[in-house]
């Protein structure tokens, strides 16, 4: 498992660690069947190759070897890693928010997010967390709030009470992946994580406040708590 939601920092390396084990062993087996020393070898293509003679055998006749004819063996390895240090992903958020003075109605209008993860190693994957947890921010800043009774039970227990975006109020999301490389970690990646999901409240309130120039500093960032900053001019 992963710590500190850092699966691609940490399994990713243990990862790294087994597939260049069994690397090793490939060209083990292979060196016997091209006679060459393992180090004359590469692996490229689904085959192994001779840098000096330009022989090859393919994967599967290697693992047909090792399977059945030379010490009959499967070709496997195992690894973990335990990091000594825990690189975190770095993010800056930019938001643009329509304040209705009248009704306190705040729209988020569009959100643009960098991130620095190091080298993403499935860059759609990664814009695809943090565009997910903008839009959870989103909600967090302006609608999502767990209510209770006065005996302590939930009040807005459904999604038909307990408001999260829906479509209509996902804004254009624009997402920039910051070139990095982090050396400790596998293939110069680093965690994504939740770094998404830190910065659209502070963002929200901020541009609030840079529209209308009250200061909301409890979430969420309702049209009654809107309203009343505005009327009475102060923090909400």
């Amino acid at each position: 498992g992963a710590y500190a939601s850092s699966t691609t920092y940490v399994s990713g390396t243990a990862v790294l660690k087994a597939a260049q084990e069994v690397r090793e062993k490939i060209l083990e087996v292979a060196a016997g069947m091209l006679s060459e020393p393992p180090q004359d070898l590469e692996l490229a293509e689904e085959r192994v190759r001779s840098l000096r003679t330009g022989k090859s055998v393919t994967l599967s006749e290697v693992g047909h070897r090792a399977m059945y004819v030379v010490d009959q063996h499967h070709i496997i390895a195992s690894a973990s890693f335990v990091p000594p240090e825990s690189p975190p992903p770095f993010a800056a958020f930019f938001c643009e928010v329509a304040v209705d003075t009248e009704t306190g109605i705040v729209r988020v209008e569009r959100f643009v997010a960098a991130a620095d993860c190091g080298v993403a190693i499935h860059p759609r994957l990664a814009e695809g967390q943090l565009e997910g947890a903008i839009v959870q921010g989103i909600g967090h800043a302006l609608s999502e709030e767990l209510l209770f009774s006065e005996k302590g039970r939930p009040l807005n227990a459904d999604l038909f009470d307990y408001k999260i975006p829906s479509a209509p109020d996902v804004p254009d999301v624009e997402v920039v992946l910051v070139d990095s490389e982090e050396p400790s970690g596998p293939m110069g990646a680093k965690s994504i994580a939740e770094v998404g999901i830190n910065g659209p409240l502070p963002a929200i309130s901020n541009a609030i406040y840079h529209a209308v120039g009250v200061r909301l500093t409890r979430a969420p960032f309702t049209p009654a708590r809107v309203l009343a900053a505005l009327q009475g001019g102060r923090k909400s």
